[in-house]
């Protein structure tokens, strides 16, 4: 027959406990009996040490809760009801698990004042936490950008370190000011322009011929050029020399590319003008054509003025296991059809077919839909052959795109959810402190250039992560700080 083991605790409202009963706890209005023996199974936690101390005096037993009555051994605490009945999952199976709708910071901090170690949180609830964690760093980072964009470091820096913190701003920051709004709007329009001439210069109907013959680019477009390599040197020279950190900047991918698009232009000019004997030079000629073509690195630099392909570089990024998995599936593909194409169409005298590495091409285009036609079976098997690899193209593309398309959707709305509670942060630091400047660079740094502050349009508040995981009180440029018992990020 069927049956239920005995509870080890009881809810006191309308129920009674065991005889054996040792304490009873009143946790927000609800009431629990506890048995000593279950209790003292994890010694370091509060409720064990409150049954050691049952037997002491009232003094002891309300230095640890809200409240105790003496005459009926009742113990009062003004936590969460809901956040305790998961604390007390710990001494019926050993670990415990968050329930849905429990904020995880709220209850880490529950977890804190029953003395119980976040190593009894199961792992599936401290992942959970621990993406909280990341994102309220995420936004606690995002908070400190938006300061430092608005008044420096600390606002009392002189010199050299004061002017070097304004070049930064005015050439990294575009929303810190409308100086730097309209250097980023040159710049994102010479590289249009440069990429345009670019490809201009390469029609043959406007080149001209030089004293040799050949057909080089027009004066008037090399000019044009001249003028966008001069800004993006001026530009990347000023952005290094103000870079806090030169080696990390040099270093950067995006850095590495503004570099790469500025540096052919200069090394044509030195061979140049090294004469016309260098240049005579076959190799030296196709080094310098090497390098023109090198200027279409320029085009990545407007990723440095979309923030939308910045979200897409970083949603592939999270996809790389998913794209991973495609390439993995294609390869295999290709190496199979091409290998059952070769060997199917070696009896046709007139195959397209000589080995398996050249039917390599033609399993990739026809696994990718593509289809040239420059390279086709001619038999039978080999077209049975190539209906079912482009079939299995077909379903092993799709496969991979909802996850990636997915990923990228999930990327891109959490940004806008952090973007906007860490201006919302900012808003109610602006609220504390009555600055007035506070609530401006909100409004500038706001998303599409509107307004997204209501202080009252939710009441939903999650705490800024604090000292221990490189979060906390965080200092604004007015000498204010925005941790106190209250802060929180609305969202």
């Amino acid at each position: 027959m069927w049956g239920f083991p005995r509870t080890r605790y009881a809810d006191c409202n309308g129920s009674g406990g065991g005889e054996d009963a040792e304490v009873v706890v009143n946790i927000g209005g609800v009431k629990h009996l506890f048995y000593r023996e279950l209790l003292n199974r994890f010694p370091e936690t509060r409720l064990a040490e409150i049954v050691n101390l049952s037997s002491g005096g009232s003094e002891d037993l309300s230095s640890l809760c809200d409240d105790y009555d003496p005459d009926t051994g009742e113990l009062y605490f003004d936590r969460d009801p809901d956040a305790f009945r998961c604390i007390i999952e710990l001494y019926d199976y050993g670990e415990i698990h968050m329930k849905r709708g429990i904020c995880p910071i709220c209850f880490t901090k529950e977890m804190d004042f029953w003395r119980i170690h976040p190593d009894f949180l199961d792992e599936c609830c401290r992942s959970s936490l621990a993406e909280v964690e990341r994102e309220l760093a995420e936004i606690a980072e995002k908070v400190r950008t938006i300061l430092v964009d608005r008044d420096g470091d600390d606002g009392l820096t002189k010199g050299w370190r004061r002017s070097q913190d304004f070049l930064w701003r005015l050439m990294e920051k575009p929303e810190s000011s409308l100086p730097a709004r309209v250097v980023a709007i040159v710049s994102f329009l010479l590289i249009l322009v440069s990429s345009v001439v670019m490809c201009v210069g390469t029609i043959p109907d406007l080149q001209t011929e030089d004293a040799e013959g050949n057909l080089v680019e027009h004066p008037t477009l090399e000019l044009i050029e001249t003028v966008c390599i001069g800004w993006f040197s001026v530009e990347y020279a000023l952005r290094l020399v103000s870079s806090p950190n030169k080696v990390k900047f040099v270093l950067a991918f995006m850095n590495i590319v503004d570099f790469m698009a500025i540096m052919p232009f200069f090394v044509v000019l030195i061979l140049t003008h090294l004469g016309a004997a260098v240049m005579e030079l076959a190799n030296v000629q196709q080094a310098v054509q090497a390098l023109r073509i090198m200027r279409i690195a320029r085009i990545f630099k407007l990723a440095r003025h979309s923030s939308g392909l910045q979200t897409l570089t970083s949603a592939l990024k999270s996809s790389l296991k998913e794209l991973g998995l495609l390439l993995m599936y294609m390869g295999v593909g290709v190496f199979l059809f091409s290998a059952l194409g070769y060997t199917m169409e070696q009896s046709h005298p007139d195959t397209l077919f000589t080995s398996i590495p050249q039917s390599f091409w033609w399993a990739v285009i026809t696994m990718t839909t593509v289809g040239y036609g420059d390279v086709y079976p001619k038999t039978t098997l080999g077209r049975c052959n190539a209906a079912v690899s482009f079939l299995c193209g077909v379903i092993a593309i799709a496969l991979p795109i909802h996850p990636i398309i997915n990923n990228f959707v999930i990327f891109y709305n959490k940004q806008q959810v952090l973007e906007t509670a860490a201006k919302h942060e900012i808003e109610l630091m602006a609220l504390r402190s009555g600055d007035e400047n506070l609530r401006e660079a909100a409004s500038r740094s706001s998303v599409g250039g509107s307004e997204v502050w209501n202080k009252d349009a939710s009441s939903s508040h999650i705490p800024l992560l604090r000292d221990s995981l490189g979060r906390g009180a965080i200092q604004t440029p007015s000498g204010t700080t925005s941790s106190d018992s209250s802060d929180s990020l609305t969202l």
